[in-house]
């Protein structure tokens, strides 16, 4: 007989013992039974049967903890990964809220569900301290390999060289990533191809400004490729990751060869031997062929790269900057920085007339400004001119740069007022929605009166490359201004990368347009009608405008082009160095050489002549 102390019936009589089943289990004699304690967070059986669950009672961090331990939808690029964030849905409920920032999730929630944990600080060690996985081998040939290319090509200039480069570092980070388990998401693939299209940029123009434009947005590209993200610290912080990454990539690299290779002398060894008798085979007998045939030889120059000694400590810099900098690349695939986790808490809601009467004025004052832009432009200018005793040019110089500063205010009124609109229910949303999209409307209105005033200028004065950059960032300006207005429709969950988007390619369309060939191109053609051209400020232009300047007549051809043509006389870059702008600037050069006796008098009187035009 068992000692199992039987339970008592409601009416205090000992209940009938119950024969075990068989497949039970039974306890030993004078064990009591233990009793399974139930609470509000355990699974009922009939619940999990009935939705197909199949998750553990044990305690588990919710979705919404950001600081819960690593599983396997924490990280999102993990294999198996289900592609959810711990902390996506507090990160989600501050970014699908309304353009007042009401959060349409909020209207979901009971009383019973905690609200949720928030997010750790920008400098949190939490948010920054990652261990990434360790190096691979894969990973170290494309750091030497980067290293190696940016000694060998970085040393004449920018053009396809940095395309070459780019590319190991490129595979140095996938294999990185690929190592610490991270999948190659579709935003990745958009973010690093937009990355290596943006480089070929300066593969392609002569001209460094749009090419320094180019760089800059290649590496903000690179930077979200690598750390992923979606929010606007995401975004807007995450080159702060490669940085970081400066200092512990190399550390992390060093720890990785000496592991890999600290038992492994051997093969090490063996590879070195291998390289070293390549080399000597390539040298010896590429000296003996260049000897023999001097086209050969040629064809050597133009394709190796100047390994001389003279440049050594440089090139030992480059050396060192390509191996530290893809080490960061790398570290940064291995061990991103989950910016995403970092949420910004809107600010405290104001009251409906304290934040509606402010915009509501600044609402009406556009739209008297609209309606006397209309006027204008049905009226005619003479009138306007005639009343404000202004010429034609100086109308449009005064307006397009005050309107340039009200595009940007107007998107400064609009953050902070999403920031401190009210949200208490649908009403808000509503009257959030209508002040702040008709304000969005109108300043579209803005933006092309600014646009028309910069046409007005270029007319008077011609193109040059501050209006044509300031013309194209009105632009941009206004295409925010739509996004903005999309996302008080549908939600603004998308807004941080379609306006990352949307700078990437006006960057990219900026710089495959050639600038300096529109600026080139629009001045001849003004001079063709007018007579008036700038030819000290035509001098100054890269090799991107020899295509456009060609067509001038002489002298004023030959007196534009002596001056770039003497430019690129100076610059003997190699081939890998060398942009496709400038080649074909070469070659029209070559083929039409400037007029050798055209003197600095007569272009000196041709440039006063058109200045008193």
């Amino acid at each position: 007989m068992s000692d199992i102390p039987s339970t008592p019936e409601p009416d205090g009589k000992p209940a009938p013992r119950k024969k075990p089943e068989e497949g039970e289990g039974t306890l030993s004699a004078g064990a009591p039974t233990p009793e399974t304690p139930r609470s509000e967070d355990s699974t009922d059986p009939a619940a999990a049967d009935s939705t197909g669950s199949t998750e553990s009672t044990a305690p588990a961090a919710t979705d919404t903890d950001p600081d819960a331990p690593a599983s396997r939808d924490a990280d999102p690029d993990a294999p198996g990964s289900t592609g959810r964030r711990p902390d996506a849905d507090a990160a989600d409920a501050h970014e699908t809220a309304e353009p007042g920032g009401t959060d349409r999730s909020s209207h979901a929630r009971t009383d019973k569900t905690p609200p949720p944990k928030p997010g750790p600080d920008l400098w949190s060690p939490d948010l920054w301290a990652t261990s990434p996985a360790p190096v691979g081998t894969p990973t170290v040939w494309a750091v030497l390999a980067t290293g190696v290319l940016s000694m060998l090509l970085l040393d004449g200039g920018l053009a396809v060289n940095l395309l070459l480069v780019a590319v190991p570092a490129a595979l140095a980070a996938y294999f990185a990533g690929r190592a610490a388990g991270r999948r190659t998401r579709a935003w990745s693939l958009v973010w690093g191809i937009g990355g290596i299209g943006l480089l070929a940029v300066p593969a392609l123009r002569d001209a460094g400004w749009p090419s320094f434009l180019a760089v800059a947005a290649a590496i903000g590209l690179g930077s979200l490729a690598l750390n992923g993200g979606r929010t606007w610290p995401a975004v807007l912080l995450g080159p702060i990751g490669v940085v970081n990454s400066v200092v512990t990539g190399v550390a992390w690299g060093w720890r990785g060869l000496r592991e890999r290779f600290g038992g492994a002398r051997r093969g090490v060894g063996v590879g070195l031997r291998a390289f070293v008798v390549s080399a000597l085979l390539l040298l010896v007998f590429g000296a003996l062929f260049a000897g023999a045939d001097a086209a050969f030889a040629d064809l050597l120059g133009d394709l190796v790269p100047d390994a001389s000694v003279t440049g050594g400590p440089w090139r030992l810099v480059l050396l060192v900057t390509g191996l530290v900098m893809a080490l960061a690349v790398a570290h940064t695939a291995a061990a991103p920085v989950r910016l995403d986790r970092v949420v910004v808490r809107p600010g405290r809601p104001r009251n409906r007339v304290e934040w509606a009467l402010p915009l509501i004025v600044l609402t009406v004052l556009f739209a008297a400004f609209n309606a006397v832009q209309l006027v204008v432009l049905f009226g005619g200018y003479d009138a306007v001119l005639k009343k404000t005793h202004q010429t034609y040019a100086e109308y449009a110089r005064q307006g397009f740069w005050q309107l340039l500063i009200v595009t940007l205010l107007t998107l400064l009124v609009v953050v902070f007022a999403l920031r401190w609109a009210p949200r208490d229910g649908a009403g808000d949303r509503t009257l959030v929605r209508g002040v702040l999209g008709t304000l969005c409307a109108l300043a579209l209105v803005v933006v092309a009166s600014a646009v028309r005033r910069m046409d007005m200028y270029v007319e008077a004065y011609g193109l040059t490359r501050l209006r044509i950059s300031v013309l194209a960032g009105e632009l941009w300006l206004g295409l925010v201004i739509v996004l903005i207005m999309a996302a008080g429709v549908w939600g603004a969950r998308w807004l941080p990368r379609a306006v990352a988007a949307s700078a990437a390619a006006g960057v990219l369309a900026f710089g495959l347009m050639s600038p300096d060939a529109l600026i080139a191109e629009q001045n001849v053609q003004r001079y063709e009608h007018t007579g008036d051209f700038d030819l000290q400020y035509a001098r100054d232009l890269s090799a991107d405008a020899v295509p456009a300047l060609d067509k001038l007549k002489e002298p004023m051809r030959s007196c534009v082009l002596n001056a770039i043509a003497d430019d690129l006389s100076e610059d003997d870059a190699p081939w890998y160095a060398t942009s496709w702008g400038e080649a074909r600037a070469r070659d029209i050069l070559r083929d039409h050489p400037p007029t050798a006796s055209v003197d600095g008098s007569v272009c000196a009187s041709l440039s006063e002549t058109t200045e008193r035009r």
